[in-house]
Formats: structure tokens, C-alpha cells, sequence
């Protein structure tokens, strides 16, 4: 089983030293473009997405949470989206259990 980051350019930075692939989207055409790419490879077992860019996609991603059971979805809080500020190793940590 594999993980699939889908997010900004410092999110999908920091999965990948953990050796999480991913994809950046800046706008929804991107978003689109990297869910697609994620459900391509049956491999992928947990899609990571920040809140940001599941926004910019809404109604795909809920669309799939209540249809699909499989690859789970996680949806992250994004670094610039205004919420609280979670620091990039807890996003790791909370997602996919690796401490770094």
C-alpha cells in the first residue's frame, strides 16, 4: 500500500522526505489532474489532501468519500489556510504515523 500528497508546494515537499509521492495543485484544473493521477495506480491506498485544494475540488472529493470506501482520503489542514498553525512534522506524524 502505498500514500498519494496532493497539495501545495511546501506540503507535497515535506511528505516527500518521508518518501510520500505527490502532486502540487495551485488551482482546480491542477486538482483535478492530480486526483485523477492518485486513482490511477491501484497501488494508492491513502490519499493525503489539504483542505485548500479538496475545496478547490469539493464537490469530486465528496462525491468519492460517500461512494468509495477505498483508498481512504485524509484531508489535512494546509499550512496557508488560515487555520491554526500545525507545523509540518505533526501533519506527518497525525497522517500517516512516521516520526520524525
Amino acid at each position: 500500500m502505498k500514500y498519494f500528497v496532493i497539495g501545495d508546494e511546501d506540503t507535497v515537499l515535506g511528505f516527500s522526505l518521508v518518501g510520500v509521492f505527490g502532486m502540487q495543485a495551485t488551482n482546480a484544473d491542477q486538482a483535478r489532474q492530480a486526483w485523477a493521477k492518485a486513482l490511477e495506480d491501484t497501488e494508492n491506498g491513502i490519499i493525503i489532501i489539504t483542505d485548500v485544494v479538496a475545496n478547490m475540488i469539493r464537490q469530486t472529493v465528496d462525491q468519492y468519500l460517500f461512494s468509495e470506501s477505498f483508498p481512504l482520503v485524509v484531508e489535512v489542514p494546509s499550512p496557508r489556510g488560515g487555520s491554526e498553525h500545525t507545523d509540518l512534522r505533526s501533519l506527518v506524524n497525525k497522517a500517516i504515523g512516521v516520526s520524525l
